[in-house]
């Protein structure tokens, strides 16, 4: 088992580094992933897609297919990889909280 230490706060990870219960993710967990992830800092637009990813999540139990999270907030697929340099499934889940999405290499 690994964990990050987030402000003094221990969260369990997978060996991709994805949190393994997405119930205790934080704000400040999805801050700590940016950095690893290529982004510099969260925006507005970043923030967007994380709260869309966590409530499609907990509705149905996994995350959107990359189409259905484009057209349900708006974003082009490029513009989801200039949100997030290592692709809407891996980057974005990862900054959500959101467990490894299946297909994800």
């Amino acid at each position: 088992m690994a964990f990050i230490d987030v402000n003094g706060q221990q969260y369990e990870v997978d060996e991709d580094g994805f949190l393994l219960n997405p119930d205790t993710w934080t704000e400040d967990v999805a801050k700590y992933f940016c950095k690893e992830e290529g982004i510099d800092e969260l925006t507005e637009d970043h923030w967007k897609v994380i709260k869309y990813l966590r409530d499609y999540f907990f509705q149905f139990g996994i995350a959107p297919m990359v189409r259905k999270l484009c057209k349900d907030t708006g974003y082009s697929l490029k513009g989801l990889y200039e949100l997030f340099p290592t692709g809407p499934a891996k980057g974005a889940c990862k900054l959500a909280g959101l467990p490894k999405p299946t297909g994800c290499v």
